[in-house]
């Protein structure tokens, strides 16, 4: 299996003073490191990032199938506002803009199209709820499930698994409400993490130089990372909260309220797992399957995504994180297991696993995206405020209203790269 990662990218020396660190090279590291290389008179920068490869918590394989297989980020939400959209389509990467299979009719074998329309106005009076309580006091979601409708609670949980990556039990009512996405939603053929790699290249990225400490003692700021350190008037912070919460990425003195934010607005679970199909003919293209209507420990598949000759699974919340600290392969067989079930244990011969997440366990990201806890919705706008105007905060987490995607994320460091830059005395053309 092949990685569309960072041995794509050349690798610059460290220098030792620059006008800008820029600390990650994902969508929002990305996003800055773009900006900056607009601004006029230009302004000397250097991006550096842990791992040896760019996109964060994109990343994109080739594997045996021959499909691109997106191990993270992978669908370009709210599509029709999302920069990314363009950035794919000036670098001649194909955009699907075919209905994803969440929005159509799921493979009916064990889920019937009757309960699928019931489930459908479950859900919708929940998300009605949701939006009438954001006008009030903070809450929990899960408290504004009606018990009416506990036929439907396992596959809603569920459902908050993989889009909040936690469930509604652990979810702010106004954060909830905040995220405003629209109903577009499309795919990168070759590739969500392909497109960052590929966008990335013109950026200077150190890899492998994750950053310990921001010392901020002195008149210029001082980033010390195992491949070295570097002086610079301002630094723009794009680590996930995680990193943050934990200390990580430190700050000399501390910054106790950024430790704070970013520990209100922790990293859900979300992975996910890819199967080659033996015999692909025999599943219909770009469906939706649940493994389970009555149970939130569910999986999430789609067979044959972009006419692939793989199914590819999603898992949330508490069975991702359950899942994440069992051996190798826990995923992969968790979903065949689900998969045979519904489908046929002779189907079981059909499955190969090709490859499988664990964002929990990597290092740089330890969990998928964030969620406000009850009662922090306030803690995104805290986490990016700058500090001394010259510590900028970029990422998801920063998002007021598309947290949790890559676009929220790109947006971010965009804006905190022009904020560095007047602070320079620069601007972006036009």
């Amino acid at each position: 299996m092949t990685v569309d990662a960072a041995d794509t990218l050349s690798k610059p020396s460290l220098p030792s003073k620059v006008d800008v660190v820029v600390i990650g090279a994902g969508a929002a590291g990305l996003g800055a490191a773009k900006r900056l290389s607009d601004a006029h008179p230009p302004v000397a920068f250097v991006v550096l990032e842990a791992r040896d490869r760019v996109g964060g918590r994109a990343i994109t394989l080739r594997g045996r199938s021959g499909a691109a297989i997106d191990l993270g980020a992978g669908w370009l939400h709210s599509a029709d506002q999302n920069p990314w959209v363009g950035v794919a389509e000036d670098l001649g990467f194909i955009v699907d803009r075919s209905p994803p299979p969440w929005m159509r009719p799921a493979l009916d074998v064990n889920f019937s199209r009757a309960d699928q329309a019931d489930y459908r106005r479950a859900f919708q009076a929940f998300e009605d709820k949701l939006e009438a309580a954001a006008a009030g006091s903070d809450r929990t979601a899960a408290e504004l499930m009606d018990p009416g409708d506990a036929r439907w609670a396992p596959l809603l949980n569920a459902f908050s698994g993989y889009y909040n990556g936690a469930p509604f039990t652990d979810i702010s009512v106004h954060d909830y409400a905040a995220y405003q996405p629209t109903d577009e939603n499309w795919r990168v053929r070759e590739g969500y993490g392909a497109l960052m790699t590929a966008f990335a290249s013109p950026f200077p990225i150190l890899f492998d130089a994750p950053v310990r400490v921001v010392d901020r003692r002195g008149p210029r700021l001082r980033i010390i990372s195992p491949a070295g350190e570097v002086e610079a008037d301002a630094v723009i912070v794009t680590v996930p909260t995680g990193v943050l919460a934990d200390g990580a990425l430190a700050f000399d003195p501390p910054l106790t309220d950024k430790q704070a934010a970013a520990d209100a607005l922790p990293l859900g679970h979300v992975d996910k797992a890819f199967l080659k199909v033996a015999t692909p003919d025999a599943l219909p293209v770009d469906v939706h399957l649940f493994g389970r209507t009555d149970s939130a420990d569910t999986g999430s598949y789609t067979l044959r995504p972009l006419g692939a000759p793989v199914i590819e699974g999603f898992f949330g919340g508490e069975l991702a994180a359950g899942l994440e600290g069992e051996p190798d392969g826990a995923f992969a067989a968790f979903a065949i297991d689900e998969i045979a079930n519904v489908l046929g244990s002779a189907f079981r011969r059909a499955l190969t696993p090709i490859a499988e997440s664990r964002w929990g366990r990597d290092p740089y990201a330890m969990g998928a995206y964030s969620h406000a806890r009850p009662g922090q919705a306030g803690m995104r706008a805290i986490l990016a405020a700058p500090v001394e105007d010259r510590i900028f905060f970029a990422g998801e987490a920063c998002s007021a209203h598309a947290f949790s995607t890559a676009h929220g994320a790109f947006e971010t460091g965009v804006e905190a790269a022009e904020r560095v830059m007047a602070g320079l005395g620069r601007v972006p053309p036009g």
